[in-house]
Parts: C-alpha cells; structure tokens; sequence
C-alpha cells in the first residue's frame, strides 16, 4: 500500500492592516499643514508606483508586503469625510478589512505641539485637543492605537490664529525640513508596514527637533 502523500499545512497569513493618513480631501486643502498625514502617504505610494483608488469614504492603495513575506500587504487610505468625521472612514474599512482591534491600524495626523517636521512615535495616547484622532478614539472606542505625530509647528499669537495656520501652507523657508520629515515619516509608515517592532520604531524614527540635526 501506498503511503498517502502529507497535505501541506495552512499558510498562517496575518490579518490585513491599515494606515490612515488624516487631512482635508480637496483642492482647496492640499499642502496645507492640517494634511500632512496625507502627504506622507502620497509620498510612499509615489515611492512605490502605486495608485489611489476611489472607495466610499477614502481613496486606498495597498502597500505590497516585504519581499518573502506572506503578509497580505497593508493598506493605505486617506479619509475623504474631512478631518473631523475620520472615524466615520475608519469605521467602513475596519469592516471591509476585518479588522480585529486598534492596534491593527496605523495613524499619522498633524501636531501643533511639535515644532516643525518633529516626529513622535506613540502606542496610545490622548488626543491633544485634535479633532481627527477624536474622531477616531470614538470609532476605535479606545485610545490604544499606534499613531504618529508630525510636527507643523504652532502660531505665535496661537487662539484664534490656529485654524487659518493649520489651513495654511508652508513657507519656501520651511520646505527643507518639511520635506526632510515627510521622507523620514513615510519610512516609518513602511517599516511598521512591514513589520518592525514598535519600539524599534521609536527609537528609529522619534526626534523633537530635526533642525538640529541638520
């Protein structure tokens, strides 16, 4: 008799995760410091050569897995709900990925509170008055999310300054370390797309003031 040939095992694949990048969809909004968490994303699906597709509430791309991995690959979207509903957007993709909890999913959004293009790397986290990540905390219903916090620096009268400057661009003199930041804030996308550990991450990629080291 013949021994029967052995069935390969099940592939043990990974869920599907996402990285949502906040910002204004629009014309009217595109360079402006509130969206940088969608210029960091268009930066990496340019690095790629990838392309938005249109879906309900986001434009989507798939980031494909590292070379061997049997990652399903990781998908990147940008929120066309505006800024403050995001949570409406990510609500849709968590049931069209199935995803399993809050730390499936990725956020990078702007901070006032950093002086420009510092990076912060954090697991969790409160919202810091942002009305994207409060969005978000309400869809998620827990702040236990990976984020990353870009720093866009802050008006100098602050108050009622801060919606036009967040609204606004950037100065030619800003550009260097704009775009500085924005390369090293889309590696930092990829490598936990790809799946280095998150205080790998930190230690890699957080810096406060970057002018410094240039």
């Amino acid at each position: 008799m013949v021994d029967p040939i052995p069935e390969d095992p099940p592939l043990e694949i990974r869920p599907r995760r996402l990285v949502l990048g906040l910002g204004n969809p629009g014309p009217d909004y595109a360079g402006t410091r509130h969206n940088v968490g969608f210029a960091v994303l268009d930066l990496l699906v340019s690095r790629h050569g990838l392309t938005w597709e249109s879906g309900p509430e986001s434009l989507v791309a798939t980031l494909p897995p590292a070379p061997g991995s049997e990652d399903p690959g990781v998908v990147l979207a940008k929120p066309l709900t505006f800024m403050n509903r995001s949570g409406r957007a990510l609500r849709g993709l968590a049931r069209k990925l199935k995803l399993e909890g809050p730390e499936q999913f990725f956020v990078i959004t702007d901070d006032i509170h950093l002086p420009l293009g510092g990076l912060r790397l954090r697991a969790t986290g409160s919202t810091g008055g942002h009305n994207g990540l409060a969005s978000i905390e309400e869809a998620a219903g827990s702040r236990d999310y990976p984020r990353l916090r870009f720093g866009v620096d802050s008006p100098s009268g602050g108050g009622a300054d801060l919606v036009d400057f967040v609204l606004n661009t950037f100065s030619p003199a800003e550009q260097a370390v704009l775009e500085d930041s924005l390369d090293q804030a889309s590696f930092a996308l990829e490598d936990w797309a790809h799946g280095l550990p998150f205080e790998e991450l930190q230690a890699r990629y957080n810096r406060r003031k970057p002018q410094a080291e240039s």
